[in-house]
């Protein structure tokens, strides 16, 4: 690996200070490569976070469109950008936000059919998804490819994360076998959600990619982080 520029130095400052990342830490950050897959409400942070962190590679997986109804929640995107690839303008932000990083946008959806050719050359990918097809695409092909899928869910108040794959940890399916989901995608409407709890829940995801890469600290690997928001109560269940 290269030594640090001047211009990391002090972007990165502030990581680089911390005795669990440091210099190495900061260099295998930039070394790194990261599929976000989707690039919503959960999307949002965790793209923002990575960007603004140093990860050296970002890839962007999602089909959709802006539109008005995801400015409450998805918090990259402004009235603007209504109706552009929500792939394509995010990673046009957070190129502006770190343009030492290498950002690809794919304005596709994640199928059994394209998903090996997608992780191909990522480290980690972050599931960021609001179907549960998506989300059971990932876990195989993550688990085919042997690179973490870090898992991130929504609904209400209520949030859950945790690190699947990793270290000979469980899978997402050993968790959620897919007949407990297999009418799931099938409703009429979306579900609710508060606007704030993607932010909490990505930065949860985005925390753990970090973690994964520089070696620092445990990471959520075989544990299910659950969040109620309304009442504010957090626990960790062993998986």
């Amino acid at each position: 690996m290269s030594k640090l520029s001047d211009i990391e130095k002090e972007r990165y400052h502030r990581q680089l200070i911390i005795p669990q990342v440091g210099p190495e830490g900061q260099m295998k950050l930039r070394e790194a490569s990261v599929l976000v897959v989707g690039a919503g409400g959960l999307g949002s942070p965790v793209l923002l976070y990575l960007a603004a962190a140093g990860v050296g590679k970002i890839g962007i997986v999602d089909n959709d469109v802006v539109d008005t109804g995801n400015l409450q929640r998805q918090v990259i995107y402004n009235s603007s950008d209504r109706g552009r690839s929500k792939a394509g303008v995010a990673a046009d932000k957070i190129t502006l936000l770190n343009p030492l990083i290498k950002v690809i946008s794919y304005p596709q959806r994640m199928t059994a059919d394209n998903a090996t050719e997608l992780l191909s050359g990522y480290d980690i990918a972050v599931d960021c998804s609001d179907n549960f097809a998506t989300r059971y695409v990932l876990s195989d092909a993550t688990l085919k490819a042997g690179i973490p899928m870090v898992y991130g869910a929504v609904y209400q108040f209520m949030g859950q994360a945790s690190v699947f794959n990793y270290m000979d940890g469980p899978s997402y399916r050993s968790l959620f076998p897919e007949e407990m989901h297999i009418n799931a995608d099938n409703t009429e409407t979306p579900p609710g959600v508060i606007g704030v709890l993607p932010g909490i829940i990505g930065s949860v995801q985005a925390c753990e990619v970090i973690k994964i890469i520089t070696g620092a600290g445990d990471t959520l690997s075989g544990r299910l982080l659950q969040i109620d928001a309304l009442s504010f109560r957090i626990e960790i269940i062993s998986l």
